[in-house]
């Protein structure tokens, strides 16, 4: 895009540059609490995964990390341990590194930015946005699915909007979804699965002209971003959001993750001025 940065491009960047010196510790866990697994403690975890190893910029000279804590190389003992152990040394590197970090957070949080997105493993928020716990309030299920009658997203958006005073909403969809692709299969899928993504099936009958020009991944893709859009939609009818964007100037925003390069794209949710209105008027405080 672009023009001016978008005021969630420049928090997110406000945010991520707040956080370099926790996600340096975060390589420093993953690095140590790899090399414990298995005996070693001379060999990156990324090299032993045959990935890059952390980056350091030329610019700032900062380093940040590739590899997240919980991404340690798994080992021949219980999943589970192996991340209890991951934990407790990111735990122990986080608080050498930053003492005050852990007391602060026990003291409350102030989170800037409400996120609701896929359940997917690949599509960790706070890891993809380079920022840190207490950063992101956060409500996620499968396909990135908003409904009005969802009660657990109800009373997420109502706590984040009106108690803890979050100045944006961010709906993220994700590319090679495994709910989008559901959606569009013809057949069964079995259990509770079919009910929950009605609604974006949904919107595939609403949407399928445009849907049937496209193939492959393009097409699952912009179903992807209709769902995102959808979702925006569904939150501006939400009379607590209603009043913050009123009051407060609270922002809405849909975002696309790209796995193949881990970057974010804004999705377009385009609303007729006259619609907004409506909404507004309709729960105007007596």
């Amino acid at each position: 895009m672009a023009g001016a940065m978008s005021p969630l491009r420049i928090l997110l960047g406000q945010r991520a540059s707040q956080s370099t010196a926790w996600r340096r510790s975060l390589w420093a866990s993953s690095h140590h609490c790899g090399a414990a697994a298995n005996g070693t403690s001379h060999q990156p975890v990324a090299a032993r995964l045959h990935m890059p190893s952390p980056t350091t910029s030329s610019t700032n000279n900062t380093t940040t990390s590739s590899r997240s804590f919980s991404s340690c190389t798994p080992r021949p003992q219980s999943a589970f341990q192996h991340a209890l152990k991951c934990n407790h040394q990111w735990a122990e590197t986080t608080q050498a590194n930053d003492p005050d970090f852990f007391p602060t957070c026990a003291q409350g949080q102030a989170p800037r930015i409400l996120w609701l997105g896929c359940s997917d493993s690949r599509a960790p928020e706070t890891t993809l946005l380079g920022l840190k716990p207490g950063d992101v309030f956060t409500h996620r299920n499968i396909a990135n699915i908003l409904s009005p009658t969802d009660l657990s997203l109800l009373s997420v958006v109502e706590f984040s909007v009106f108690h803890l005073k979050v100045q944006h909403i961010v709906v993220c969809g994700h590319t090679s979804c495994g709910g989008v692709a559901g959606s569009m299969a013809n057949g069964k899928l079995g259990g509770p699965l079919d009910i929950w993504l009605q609604p974006m099936r949904a919107l595939r009958e609403k949407h399928a002209a445009e849907l049937a020009k496209l193939d492959g991944a393009e097409k699952m893709n912009h179903m992807a971003k209709l769902n995102v859009a959808a979702g925006v939609d569904v939150l501006k009818r939400i009379p607590t959001v209603i009043d913050a964007i009123r009051d407060r100037g609270l922002e809405v925003h849909g975002v696309l993750y790209h796995l193949a390069s881990g970057k974010l794209e804004e999705v377009e949710c385009k609303e007729d001025e006259a619609v907004a209105k409506g909404r507004e008027e309709a729960f105007e405080r007596k």
